[in-house]
């Protein structure tokens, strides 16, 4: 997808090489400037020590120099279809090889009128730090990010041949749906952050700019017209440059479809079905430009009218998560706390698929591995965004010690999930 495969020091795997291909993302430090291909080169150096691993390696320490110098981190990432936990060989030629340096400012808002205080976006320049790790945290049933990123693929390889939009239609545009707290948002923001790294050799530099429907559709109605074509004139700006990739998310897009019924209900201006109608104009115009994707999230699934659906090539449910995958999501969060020393000392947990391959019979060493099991079954039904704040609240009131075992913090993690459903259960009530 943009870089290249590396077989020894930089030779191009062939066309039609159907062996499987492993990403090695590599963050530079701020301060260096490195070229990349000398980056690649000490990187291959570095994983040709490794030889051989099971699933996706981080590195953030080096006994080569030049890297100490120059290199913030390694990662061989998205090895999560290697379900059956084979070898990666680290010197097969199998790696595409992203050196990219995380822009530390944060995003910028764009006042479409100089009377309103609200921002009609906010901007990203990509990939950005307010992102980093953010793909890695969020985590599903379903392989539904590698379906994201095989889709930007296509949508990549038809631009570059040319195929006739006439005879093959796609929009680029990418619709994903479902309750809130299930990470839609964050998906996308992950999404085009990822895809800035992975096109690292193609474009310099990524944009991801998230417009503020509420705005738009609440405030702006006598000039909603001059309005869209503003924001959308800076978004052509952006386009106009090829070295940028550019994303435009849209978050809740039911919005749209508000303010098209209570047009045609006769209960708002007529003006806002132009505000709609002006920004459907405006997405079909700029998808026939390589280097754009349009990002949209929508709660409220039924709310949305076919105008905009059929738009969309891909439309995503994201659901609360299973199970498994809150057991996972647990099981990432004390990681984290073991790697910071507040859950000390580091003790191994096992994986699902591990604990399968041992029948989930309790012994010692699968004791809290299956303890984390249960909490995450009985914490079934919880949104992924809540998920993710419980481990601080069990720290915040039921542990409160700078440093806890695992097995207090399991007790501790356990009460959580419970007042959570009890606190859930008190408002459904009042």
């Amino acid at each position: 997808m943009g870089d290249i495969s590396v077989n020894g020091l930089g030779s191009v795997l062939p066309k039609g090489d159907t062996e499987e291909k492993y990403h090695v993302e590599i963050c530079l430090k701020p301060t260096s400037l490195a070229e990349s291909q000398t980056v690649k080169e000490h990187v291959i150096a570095l994983l040709d020590r490794h030889r051989v691993i099971y699933g996706d390696l981080i590195l953030t320490s080096f006994d080569d120099v030049f890297l100490q110098e120059n290199v913030k981190s390694v990662s061989l990432c998205d090895t999560e279809c290697n379900a059956e936990k084979k070898q990666i060989c680290l010197v097969s030629g199998n790696l595409m090889m992203h050196v990219y340096r995380l822009n530390e400012d944060g995003p910028g808002t764009e006042e479409l009128d100089d009377e309103e205080d609200m921002a009609a976006a906010h901007h990203w320049l990509l990939p950005a730090s307010d992102f980093s790790g953010l793909w890695e945290s969020l985590i599903y049933d379903e392989d539904i990010k590698r379906g994201l990123l095989n889709y930007a693929s296509t949508t990549l390889l038809f631009s570059d041949k040319a195929v006739n939009n006439n005879i093959i239609s796609w929009n680029k545009v990418i619709l994903l749906h479902g309750p809130p707290g299930t990470g839609k948002t964050s998906l996308c923001k992950a999404l085009a952050q990822k895809l800035v790294i992975r096109l690292s050799d193609r474009y310099s530099y990524g944009q991801l700019i998230e417009i503020n429907s509420h705005s738009l559709f609440s405030k702006w109605f006598s000039e909603s017209g001059k309005l869209v074509m503003k924001m959308f004139q800076k978004i052509q700006e952006l386009i106009d440059d090829q070295d940028a990739l550019v994303f435009v998310l849209i978050d809740e897009v039911e919005s749209l479809t508000a303010a098209r019924k209570s047009t045609m209900s006769g209960s708002e201006p007529s003006d806002a079905i132009r505000v709609v109608n002006a920004l459907l104009t405006q997405l079909d115009q700029i998808k026939r430009y390589p280097n754009v994707m349009i990002l949209t999230t929508s709660n409220v699934t039924g709310a949305i009218d076919l105008a905009f659906v059929d738009r969309a090539d891909i439309k995503q449910y994201i659901g609360p998560p299973s199970p498994a995958a809150i057991f996972k999501i647990y099981h990432s969060c004390i990681i984290e706390l073991m790697r910071v020393g507040i859950i000390s000392p580091a003790q191994q947990l096992f994986d699902l698929r591990t604990l399968e391959v041992m029948k989930f019979i309790e012994k010692n060493v699968t004791r809290l591995s299956l303890q984390l099991r249960d909490i995450a079954m009985q914490s079934h039904g919880l949104s992924g965004r809540t998920l993710r704040k419980l481990p601080f609240i069990a720290h915040a009131l039921f542990v409160q010690r700078p440093s806890v075992t695992l097995e207090e913090f399991l007790d501790g993690l356990k009460k959580a999930v419970e007042r959570q459903f009890k606190e859930r259960s008190d408002l459904s009530n009042d």
